[in-house]
């Protein structure tokens, strides 16, 4: 059984923002990017990069753990079925909790720059992202190349492939059994220069978020 996607991520995301009050551009203002890119992302015609995600869920004061949630949005008539896959998971706590999580039950998220993360697990009321993290060949946290700060500890172990961790002003490349751990506050970003996909674990353990 293949991975579930993770529906409707970007009207998560315009959910929070409308909830704080914060039009398009403001949002955009903060984050850096276009308001036409936030507004793609919002209603699903683009994927944001990692570097991008992060810089919008810190700017709305929310986790990224969050928009793997089953909050039910308000959605559209086309929303109609995600509502539905979102009720399902909801009502599924043995599903979300674990301890056990399939890699048919895993969730995805299809990122910008070649980026796929799926998560692994998650306790209720927890700021944790425990990710199985693949970038494939030519893949990057930033699509324009710029660095990522956000909140949190941030650990990782490479499995297969080689990664390129650019942290602060010095460069190291993880190969297999390499591990990291780094105060995510510090800028870095990662990226596949190889021929093959880098697939890792992943656990970010975030600031509690008011």
């Amino acid at each position: 059984m293949s991975p579930a996607p993770v529906p409707s991520v970007g009207a998560r995301i315009r959910q929070a923002r409308l909830e704080r009050g914060l039009g398009l551009r403001a949002l955009a203002r903060e984050v850096g990017v276009s308001a036409s890119l936030v507004s793609q992302i919002e209603t699903g015609k683009s994927q944001p990069s990692v570097s991008t995600l992060y810089a919008i869920t810190t700017a709305l004061g929310i986790s990224v753990e969050s928009l793997f949630e089953g909050r039910e949005t308000a959605a559209a008539t086309s929303e109609v079925t995600v509502v539905h896959a979102l009720a399902a998971f909801s009502a599924d706590p043995g599903r979300r909790i674990g301890p056990l999580v399939t890699p048919g039950e895993r969730e995805v998220l299809e990122l910008d720059s070649g980026v796929v993360w799926e998560r692994l697990g998650h306790v209720p009321s927890t700021d944790v992202d425990f990710l199985l993290v693949t970038y494939r060949p030519g893949g990057s946290s930033s699509g324009s190349g710029g660095l990522m700060r956000h909140a949190g500890t941030e650990y990782g172990y490479l499995t297969s492939g080689e990664l390129v961790l650019t942290l602060g002003f010095d460069e190291q490349v993880l190969r297999p059994g390499d591990a990291v751990c780094f105060e995510s506050a510090t800028p870095h970003r990662y990226r596949n220069d190889g021929a093959e996909p880098a697939v890792g674990v992943w656990f970010v353990a975030s600031q509690s978020v008011q």
